[in-house]
């Protein structure tokens, strides 16, 4: 089954969220990305950054919204907390046509969507009945991010997807290169890559002695197979990653079957 999409995008309600919190640069562009295409935009997303907290839910304590303005509010939990407020909260009277999460600072490809506190904004919008889409800007230093890219490049991918729209199960996966706009190679429609973080672990010693740990560099994303994301965004394109959370294997599972009959 597919997702229904409003027939014109100005009339669309949208809600805006992230994972690098409510004052992050990336979610400030991509408020005003978002108000590009649409007069109903509310943004809830996390008092503070939450990378990598993956599909993490606050069940443990009471959570803490703070109305920050006309549709604006931040949520002292996780990007999931904020978008299960915002649906079932102060927008159940009617909730969002669409839901936009990022612009991520750090590309999101390969296994990095299991960690992402991004791409779990937009799989919970999944979850509620609420097309998604996760937007990251890939930095290959890690700091300096090409935002001119994810801007230009963001209102063409909206458009396109909506236009031709993607199943309920689903939600889409967006990187920008780190280049800038003029040099990007253009737009492609990719798989999920591999790139697994943590693969390195570097150790230090505080003042006293005691030994504590970063997880590591990346990996190197130059090793991975034709037509990934990280493939794609490494060869200087926007990527555009349907994915799909239904974790069964159908290939294990007929074989387990019969091996338990």
């Amino acid at each position: 089954m597919a997702f229904d999409f409003p027939p014109e995008l100005r009339r669309a309600r949208i809600l805006v969220s992230n994972d690098d919190g409510i004052e992050a640069p990336g979610l400030k562009l991509l408020v005003k990305l978002a108000r590009s295409l649409s007069d109903d935009v509310w943004v809830c997303a996390p008092e503070t950054e939450q990378s990598g907290a993956s599909h993490s839910l606050t069940i443990a304590r009471p959570l803490r919204i703070r109305k920050l303005g006309a549709k604006r509010y931040a949520v002292d939990g996780t990007p999931t907390d904020c978008v299960l407020l915002a649906v079932n909260g102060f927008m159940r009277e009617r909730k969002p046509d669409l839901m936009f999460s990022g612009i991520n600072a750090g590309g999101n490809m390969g296994e990095d969507v299991i960690y992402s506190g991004t791409v779990a904004a937009a799989l919970e919008a999944t979850l509620l009945g609420v097309p998604a889409i996760a937007f990251s800007q890939h930095a290959s230093s890690g700091a300096d991010f090409c935002w001119p890219t994810a801007a230009r490049y963001f209102p063409r991918v909206v458009r396109r997807l909506v236009a031709q729209g993607w199943p309920s199960n689903t939600l889409v996966n967006v990187n920008f290169p780190d280049l800038p706009p003029a040099k990007v190679k253009g737009i492609v429609v990719t798989a999920q890559g591999r790139r697994k973080i943590g693969d390195n672990l570097v150790e230090r010693l505080d003042p006293r002695g005691r030994p504590y740990y970063w997880i590591g560099p990346m990996r190197d994303e130059q090793r991975t197979r034709r037509g990934s994301d990280v493939k794609a965004v490494v060869d200087g394109y926007v990527s555009v990653t349907p994915v799909f959370f239904d974790l069964t294997s159908r290939r294990v599972l007929t074989r387990l079957r019969r091996a338990f009959q």
